[in-house]
């Protein structure tokens, strides 16, 4: 959406204005709260008194003129910004592009990140709304009444109004934070007015009949000005004085009609029939009137004091004041017909829209076009522009233009058709493309065969756009393409994403793009990961040449998720810092998915254990805000900083991040590589919830003897650490050997798939099987294969995770004359670094440090775990009960902060137990 600057222009104070210091004075008082509210109907010069309080003070001002558009809660959030960096440059860039994106965040995320940016201006500044009361829409009032109650103390709000808007206006009140300017504030008093109409409207009125106008207006400055712009010229000033009383909208039709007919033809005509338009500028009017004096004209109107007002320094755009326009629309609907000779309203607005269309304002052309109800012509400007708003993200624009449009004439525009699937695909209403599919589909044979074309034109088959329409057989490819991906039919993906690489030509960049990106996903599917990479690389590189930068994120991110799981995390370090760079070489405002960016880099380094690094990233991230991150990927934030506090031993704070992770999980088209749900059982297993574990299981169908797919493959390695801790609390020989298995089957298909990420992983619950097994050898033998993996890519976490049994094999490592020796000792430094070192006299009184002493007991059935014995073996061994063994054990657990008996042989190692 393009910005009218003229939105944003502060008008300036006239030159001759009545002084008003007993009102300006109120409004100097007031800054110290909140709110200044200016409410008053029209005509009581609500907009002159804040223009002449602004110039009479240096504080950096936001001002902002509301119109019924901005009731649109995008619209009017995106003005909002652009008004705000008038005090700040650059002041919500990030949140203009989260505005942009197909499914922006929630109200509460954009207000929470605007309410931030708008908390680093430094120094104190003036926000002003003008003409609140055109805004109807709840979701508005809402975020104002959020900035409101959230105000930054630099910041204060001044509202002009014509009714008083859905604030807590009471609350603000009681607490001293409001300060109002009502209609009897704002009427002008016995000397103002005299003031007023003899020195700025250079009238030479008695005191009689100036008293007897401000009785009649009640002080209301646009009747007067009206009845001043009515006295003059007249011979008898207080006959006519005398000759009108009423309402202020009574008065205001007859001083209306009074002042038009004081005008010449020509100035009647230019005032009625240009007073539908927005905003006025001379060329816009020499096009509406088929005139060429149109500039000339609004100077004129301008001096003559004709409720015109500037828009901008340069005066080349200029607007009516608002009760001036409504009266003078009024009058044009009665005035104007199909047989006068400027043509009906119809035919005004339909040469606003063609001058604006040849303007390049684009939006504004579609929407006069739309009020005269020249759809056709509204049609052809939409597809005209439609790759523009294709690739600059605007589908919500184009989908209301579209439901504007009639029906019928959108389903003989092939190319209106797709542009139509493109929207609401883009908007998340894939169910509801699926009729306009169908209609596009049924001319998709004329846009390739001459013979087929002559009967679609003969059928009624309208196209303004023939490039569009020559590639309409490739945009149903692609949406053929996204069906099939959206049914999970691989085949069917591959094969449609294919046929629009097929039907593509070199110029068609997005679509290659698109193409070759879904070829990938067809791979990744089906984990031939080395294929997808490839084709998700080549469709990057599309993207890259087209300018598609934040697409160009999107694919970096699952290009990293393919390197991890292959163990690669020097491609991903180089991943991330390369598309890093190409965003920053944009500048600002910075890109959608930047952020997401330093939320890979800091799951990079917590792989490598570097924790430290990793918190900073997340900084960075959370500093950028929701405005720098792809919608679609916003929960891989909260599940990065999940990832980081289980790391760092805070395993409520991960659980807690994750269900925040969820509830901002998007449905996306590629699947999850590590999903959400299945980060949280891993999380209940460190925490020993086995029963909320096993109902992840359940509810997921997960289990030992499923067949082995790669889009499953986190979620059995997950199920197999839940079996080897449930084995540990029951210790069962046929689960024990079921879970070998499992470990052993998980392994052989990671190991063919070249999944060495996956590998490293699934080695170390080897180790673990292996040494609860007793082949102590076998167990030392695959973590050193697990070492040796892991050591050239740095791959550190989840050895970092395995616990206390781990550490006492690496320990042995260090001491032997094995190749990993050198990387054991570097995982040994960094868990002394999380868990700090344990010296000689340390371990000597660490024993006393438990939260509670061992009973001898309990001690004695410590010092048989070591042996291998089972609890059933154990309890034989000391003539007790089986359940009775199983208390001590877990007893020792609680006591000594472990979760298995390997932690807890190692545990007693360290405290001299053994």
């Amino acid at each position: 959406m393009s910005i009218l600057n003229t939105k944003l222009y502060t008008p300036p104070a006239r030159a001759k204005v009545v002084a008003r210091p007993r009102l300006l004075d109120r409004i100097t008082e007031g800054v110290a709260g909140r709110l200044t509210l200016v409410s008053a109907p029209a005509g009581f010069g609500k907009t002159t008194l804040v223009s002449s309080w602004l110039s009479q003070h240096d504080q950096p001002v936001a001002w902002l003129s509301l119109d019924e558009r901005d009731s649109d809660f995008t619209r009017f959030l995106t003005y909002l910004i652009a008004a705000l960096q008038a005090v700040k440059p650059g002041l919500g860039d990030g949140i203009m592009n989260m505005l942009k994106a197909p499914q922006p965040p929630t109200a509460e995320a954009i207000l929470t990140e605007l309410h931030d940016e708008i908390s680093s201006v430094v120094h104190a500044f003036i926000l002003v709304l003008d003409d609140y009361h055109v805004i109807d829409a709840p979701p508005v009032d809402e975020a104002l009444n959020f900035l409101i109650e959230h105000l930054p103390p630099q910041m204060h709000v001044v509202i002009t109004t014509r009714e008083d808007p859905p604030l807590p206006l009471p609350r603000l009140r009681a607490r001293g934070q409001l300060t109002e300017l009502r209609a009897e504030d704002l009427r002008f008093i016995p000397s103002e007015a005299a003031q007023f109409l003899n020195e700025v409207m250079g009238l030479n009125l008695s005191a009689e009949n100036i008293a007897t106008l401000e009785a009649r207006t009640e002080g209301w400055i646009a009747g007067l000005q009206l009845a001043a712009l009515s006295v003059r010229g007249r011979s008898d000033p207080a006959g006519f004085i005398e000759a009108f009383t009423g309402s202020h909208r009574y008065v205001a039709d007859y001083l209306i009609a009074e002042v038009l007919e004081q005008q010449p033809e020509g100035i009647q005509t230019f005032l009625l029939h240009t007073s539908f338009l927005d905003r006025l500028s001379g060329p816009l009017c020499d096009a509406v009137l088929e005139t060429a004096s149109s500039q000339k004209t609004l100077e004129d109107l301008l001096r003559a004091n004709l409720f015109v007002i500037p828009l901008d320094d340069e005066r080349r755009w200029y607007r009516y004041h608002h009760l001036f326009a409504d009266i003078l629309r009024r009058r044009l609907q009665e005035n104007l017909s199909s047989n006068t000779r400027q043509g009906s309203l119809s035919e005004l607005q339909r040469r606003a829209g063609n001058w604006f269309d040849a303007e390049g304002l684009h939006h504004e052309a579609i929407r006069y076009m739309l009020a005269a109800q020249d759809f056709d012509r509204a049609a052809d400007i939409i597809e005209m522009i439609g790759p523009v708003i294709r690739r600059s993200r605007q589908e919500v624009a184009m989908f209301n233009w579209l439901k504007a449009l009639p029906e019928e004439l959108i389903r003989v525009r092939p190319v209106l058709c797709a542009e139509y699937v493109w929207a609401l695909i883009s908007i998340g209403q894939l169910a509801f493309a699926e009729d306009w599919f169908n209609y596009a589909v049924q001319w998709e044979d004329a846009a390739v065969n001459a013979e087929a074309r002559q009967k679609a034109v003969a059928a009624g088959m309208v196209v303004a756009n023939e490039e569009e329409f020559r590639s309409l057989p490739m945009r149903i490819a692609i949406y053929q393409a996204i069906r099939a991906q959206a049914q999970g039919d691989v085949l069917g993906t591959a094969k449609y994403a294919q046929r629009t690489l097929d039907l593509s030509t070199e110029k068609d960049v997005l679509a290659r793009g698109a193409a070759t990106a879904m070829l990938g996903i067809a791979s990744w599917v089906s984990g031939d990961l080395e294929t997808a990479y490839r084709s998700f690389s080549t469709g990057m590189a599309h993207l890259t040449k087209e300018g598609s930068f934040s697409d160009v994120i999107g694919g970096t991110l699952v290009l990293a998720d393919i390197r991890v799981v292959q163990g690669r995390l020097t491609d991903v370090k180089k991943l991330y810092e390369e598309s890093l760079q190409l965003a920053q070489q944009q500048g600002k405002p910075v890109l959608i998915g930047t952020a997401d960016l330093h939320g890979g880099l800091s799951d990079l380094c917590r792989r490598r254990g570097d924790l430290e690094t990793a918190a900073r990233h997340l900084e960075v991230a959370e500093k950028l805000g929701e405005g720098a991150a792809l919608p679609e990927h916003r929960f891989r934030r909260s599940v990065a900083a999940a990832r980081l506090q289980q790391a760092k031993g805070d395993l409520k704070s991960a659980f807690d991040l994750l269900e925040e992770a969820e509830r901002l999980q998007q449905p996306f088209p590629i699947p999850e590589m590590r999903p959400v749900a299945a980060l949280k059982a891993r999380v209940l297993i460190a925490q020993g919830h086995l029963m909320d574990a096993q109902t992840w299981a359940l509810e997921h169908r997960l289990s030992s003897k499923d067949d082995l797919s790669f889009l499953r493959e986190f979620e059995h390695i997950t199920l197999a650490r839940l079996m080897i801790a449930h084995y540990e609390r029951e210790e069962s020989a046929e689960e024990l050997l079921e879970v070998s298995d499992f470990v052993e089957r998980l392994l052989a298909a990671a190991e063919e798939g070249g999944r060495t990420g996956r590998m490293v992983e699934i080695l170390l619950l080897r180790v673990w099987v292996q040494q609860t097994q007793g082949k102590s050898i076998s167990a030392m033998s695959s973590l050193e294969h697990a070492l040796n993996l892991a050591e050239s890519e740095g791959i550190a976490d989840v050895f970092l995770n395995e616990g206390g049994f781990l550490q006492d094999l690496l320990r042995r490592l260090v001491t032997s004359s094995s190749e990993g020796r050198s990387f054991a000792r570097h995982l040994l430094s960094l868990l002394s670094e999380r868990t700090g070192p344990m010296t000689d006299s340390t371990q000597r009184g660490a024993a006393s440090d438990l939260v509670e002493p061992l009973t001898p007991r309990e001690i004695e059935i410590l010092r048989l775990i070591p042996t291998g014995m089972t609890n059933q073996e154990i309890a034989d061994h000391l003539f007790i009960s089986l359940a009775t063994v199983k208390r001590h054990i877990s007893n020792v657990y609680g006591k000594m902060d472990v979760r298995h008996r390997m932690e807890a042989v190692v545990r007693a190692r360290e405290l001299n137990l053994l």
